[in-house]
């Protein structure tokens, strides 16, 4: 023990019971009181974890002695828990039986592997949004979920009962991050006589929304979370600081969605990837903590790693609210106080920057249509639309004419001349492509007849934890809703409307409200509690909207309450997606357009010809507040929580073998056996160079991991959908590559499979790439296999932010099994980066301002990648030869992005997991 360590060993008496806890009053050196709370949590997590090995003297003197200079040494961090969702868990679960299975297979006891922390995994990844618009639109989903889903739910059942230390929330429980927020977080935890600050790392990117509570915690990759749960510390470099002052208040046409959105804006403007950001400022004292959550869910889409909110008053609240005892928020608000962790708002920290925002100047925003940092005005979204439309599809049209032309048509009006092309006709639709200015199918479906054009929107979801945890919002939907059906105007037939709650909560205060009926008069139904939209389980479209998209070559819309909007990740149909508060996804769904002018245009007409706008129907702020305080009760918490793990019939039905060994069904098509683990020699073989690699792909910048590891539908001629064809699955039966992320055949197929992918190495948008050696163009798989058969290393190049998005552990796993060995680019995000040294693959950096423009690489050299075998260390430059095909070399150099002692040792194990079980098989 150290001697700093032991000095901060204290105890404190709370409700009558004493607790051991580490102090940070009176350190013998530094002062703790100018440190960001988010570094004093770092700080008191290595005093309480110290061991003198993986955490010493010098990670407590680091932070203690935190400046706002950025400083490059690494951080231990040992979460006091994980949340997973089922896309991401099953993969973690199928690892954690394979090392059961390699483990035994080596003659030891399989009970041994086991979490060693707590685990929260929580199913809300797999609801698809088939029915919708319908009462029996739930239904429906939950039935057609078990049918796809039966193989994964058994896996997980096995895992709830066979692992220690494991919960799983069955399916239509709600959202892992609203879960966690309105019921696993305990802000500070009691365990084993201690008190310390509730942590975790979560499996999904969006983890950081529970800083709203006060709580620290990041989205990790899975890999780096399957470590953590077997006991290994996570190492970072010690972050930088931001700073994010708010004044002012939210003005009443506004939502937190806005605000949100517009910081977002700002801190990516800033930069603060791979920082932390802490909020305060007088500003802060106006936000509920579901409006700061709102705010945290978001720290991805800015970049950061947290977005923390220190424990005040305002967190108290919320926990009574939300039923937690009376006893737990005693302990809450003691230990905080005591330990230096409560806002008082006149605290004066040293940040490393600040940034000031006045909420004050807030206006309707949305973003879009393929980034959550792209902010428009909604009242400029109409004037900007042709500017997008010409410079993403290098389409014109003149705006003012052509909108008022479409909305007419649109209302059933008749006698425009047009020049049309014929398209085939189906049994239940005809359609014409209507040849003009602008992209058009007028669609004569049953009994309907409309124009279905660029801009029009078939896609409105009331969807996300971004949200759906936010009262004030979901009340403001349904007020809304009840307004504009006061007003005569329903949603547009042609918007496949839907509302996916992130827990059951929503559904009692919307039922008591009586908002849940005005919300279905438009058809937004109840379709799920799940992510559905958000993360590409939309669904498919209307067959007769989805062949007139099609068949028209229409650049369509999406409006979602989401986070995420990146390129085809909401429905490889919809190329256009806005993020906005649920409040406007209620209100573009009513125009059935996004080219227009939400705020000063009309949204429609009422039955009597009169215009309606949306000042018209916007429920006034004290009307949304008196409703939630109505409506909004403790009890519905408890009542939805107290039977949170049992599950429905469908659950509870399924039959399990609870053997220590998961039994492997070998006719799977979902799940299998990791291929990592298998015939593990105890010791690694030495690292080598990499010579003679060759580009599986040459990528641009802000490659996402939806680019490299798509989580949404499979086309049946697509690597994945043959493979499965091959196995006895039909095409109805595919499911998504989130649901099937159990079974490395299809995953590794699916990597770098993204119907957008751009590969500069090929002529052809999608995941293609080419063989050299005889220049055939294949998919990216079929041009890996090719290249292992003569064992040739592969390589990615790439420009800046590869990476970016949710916490893929595929796109490190598939990248891994395609036999990337290496990705060079400009830079990483920062899950992306760490889950690829997890896996044994080097992320390498350009330096010194070069990229593979400035030095003339198109992907068609053969590398050299050496300094690998050599005393490889954290940061260590690499030479690089690229030898062109008419002979010419161009030599530079690339820094390794493994970024600790302990990464390295990761990378020479080939990944973080084969390091656990080496260290296991060794100490055993």
């Amino acid at each position: 023990m150290s001697t700093t360590n032991a000095k901060s060993l204290k105890s404190i008496s709370i409700n009558g019971k004493s607790y051991h806890y580490c102090s940070l009053k009176n350190l013998p050196e530094g002062s703790v009181s100018h440190l960001p709370f988010s570094i004093r949590i770092l700080l008191e997590n290595v005093l309480r974890n110290y061991d003198g090995f993986s955490i010493t003297d010098e990670h407590i003197h680091t932070l203690i002695n935190w400046t706002p200079a950025p400083v490059d040494k690494d951080i231990p961090f040992k979460p006091a828990r994980i949340l997973m969702q089922d896309f991401t868990g099953v993969p973690a679960v199928v690892d954690m039986a394979s090392l059961r299975a390699e483990y035994v297979r080596h003659g030891k006891d399989g009970q041994k592997i086991n979490p060693a922390i707590p685990v929260d995994l929580v199913i809300d990844h797999s609801v698809q949004v088939d029915y919708y618009g319908t009462d029996y639109s739930y239904g429906k989903n939950v039935e057609l979920e078990y049918q796809r889903n039966q193989e994964r739910y058994e896996l997980l059942k096995w895992a709830q009962h066979g692992l220690k230390n494991f919960t799983v929330v069955p399916p239509g429980m709600g959202i892992c991050h609203q879960v966690n927020l309105e019921y696993l977080a305990k802000g500070i935890i009691e365990r084993e006589g201690w008190l310390f600050p509730d942590t975790l790392v979560g499996t999904d990117s969006h983890t950081p929304m529970v800083n709203g509570l006060g709580v620290v915690g990041w989205g990790a990759g899975g890999i780096e979370a399957e470590a953590a749960m077997l006991g290994q510390p996570i190492f970072f470099t010690c972050p930088e600081v931001i700073g994010l002052k708010l004044t002012g208040k939210i003005p009443d046409i506004c939502t937190a969605t806005d605000m949100v959105l517009s910081i977002t804006k700002v801190l990516r403007d800033k930069g603060v990837v791979g920082k932390f950001v802490e909020l305060f400022g007088d500003g802060l004292d106006h936000l509920t903590v579901t409006d700061r959550a709102t705010i945290a869910n978001m720290s991805p889409e800015f970049g950061c790693t947290i977005t923390y909110f220190p424990i005040d008053e305002r967190t108290l609240e919320y926990m009574q609210t939300t039923n937690r005892t009376a006893e737990h928020i005693r302990i809450v608000e003691e230990y905080s106080k005591e330990n230096l962790l409560w806002r008082t708002g006149h605290e004066e920290i040293n940040f490393s920057s600040i940034v000031e925002f006045d909420l004050s100047t807030l206006e309707p925003t949305v973003s879009g249509p393929k980034r959550p940092q792209d902010k428009i005005l909604a009242k400029d979204l109409g004037s900007q639309f042709a500017n997008l439309l010409q410079q993403e599809y290098q389409r014109n049209y003149s705006l003012p004419n052509q909108r008022k032309e479409s909305a007419w048509l649109a209302d059933g009006g008749s006698g425009t001349e047009f020049t049309f092309g014929k398209v085939p006709k189906n049994t239940d639709s005809t359609m014409e492509v209507v040849q003009d200015t602008m992209q058009a199918v007028r669609i004569k479906y049953k009994n309907q007849e409309f124009i279905l054009s660029d801009g029009s929107i078939v896609i409105a979801a009331i969807t996300s934890c971004t949200n759906t945890s936010n009262p004030a919002v979901m009340i403001g939907a349904g007020l809304l809703a009840r307004n504009a059906i006061e007003k005569g105007l329903r949603t547009k037939s042609w918007v496949k409307t839907s509302l996916a709650p992130g827990s059951k909560v929503v559904t009692q205060y919307l039922e008591r409200s009586g908002l849940s009926t005005d919300l279905e008069a438009l058809r937004f139904h109840t379709v799920g509690y799940g992510c559905t939209s958000c993360i590409g389980n939309s669904g498919p479209l209307p067959p007769h909207i989805a062949e007139a998209v099609d068949k028209g070559e229409l650049v369509v819309a999406s409006v979602l309450s989401g986070n995420r909007n990146f390129e085809a990740r909401v429905h490889p149909q919809v190329k256009m997606n806005f993020l906005m508060s649920p409040m406007l996804v209620v209100a573009y769904a009513l125009v059935g357009r996004v080219d227009v002018d939400l705020i000063n245009d009309p949204l429609s007409y009422d039955p009597n010809g009169n215009p309606v706008y949306l000042k018209d129907i916007w429920p006034s702020r004290e009307e949304i507040v008196q409703t939630v305080n109505d409506c909004v009760k403790q009890s519905d918490f408890q009542e939805v929580y107290d039977v949170i793990f049992d599950g429905s019939e469908d659950w509870k039905n399924l039959e399990v073998n609870l053997a220590e060994r998961f039994e492997w069904n070998k006719s799977s098509t979902y799940i299998k056996e990791a291929p990592f683990f298998e015939n593990l020699q105890v010791n690694p073989d030495p690292v080598a160079n990499i010579t003679g690699a060759r580009v599986l792909l040459y990528l641009g910048d802000s490659v996402t991991t939806d680019h490299i590891s798509p989580a949404g539908s499979f086309r049946e001629d697509s690597a994945a959908g043959k493979y499965l064809a091959e196995h006895g699955v039909n095409k109805a039966d595919f499911n998504s590559y989130g649901s099937r992320r159990g079974n490395h055949e299809v995953m590794m197929r699916g990597t770098f499979a993204n119907v957008r992918i751009k590969n500069k190495i090929v002529d052809q948008e999608g995941g293609f790439s080419i063989y050299f050696p005889s220049g055939e163009v294949k998919t990216v798989y079929e041009t890996a296999m090719e290249y292992q058969k003569t064992h040739t290393p592969l390589i990615v190049l790439a420009g800046k932010e590869y990476g970016s998005g949710s916490s893929r552990d595929w796109a490190a796993k598939g990248a891994y099994l395609l036999g990337v060995k290496a990705v060079i680019a400009e830079s990483f995000e920062r899950i992306h980066r760490s889950n690829l040294v997890g896996m044994g693959v080097a992320p390498l950096v350009f330096i010194d301002g070069q990229n593979t423009a400035t030095l003339g690489l198109d992907g068609t050299e053969v590398f050299d990648i050496t300094g690998i075998a050599d005393n490889l260390k954290p940061h260590k430059l690499l030479d690089v030869k690229a030898i062109h095909r008419n002979g010419k070399i161009t030599e530079f150099k690339v820094q390794a992005r493994m970024d600790s002692a302990i990464e390295i040792e990761y990378y020479k194990n080939n990944g973080i997991l084969q390091y656990v079980l080496r260290d296991y098989l060794k100490n055993s």
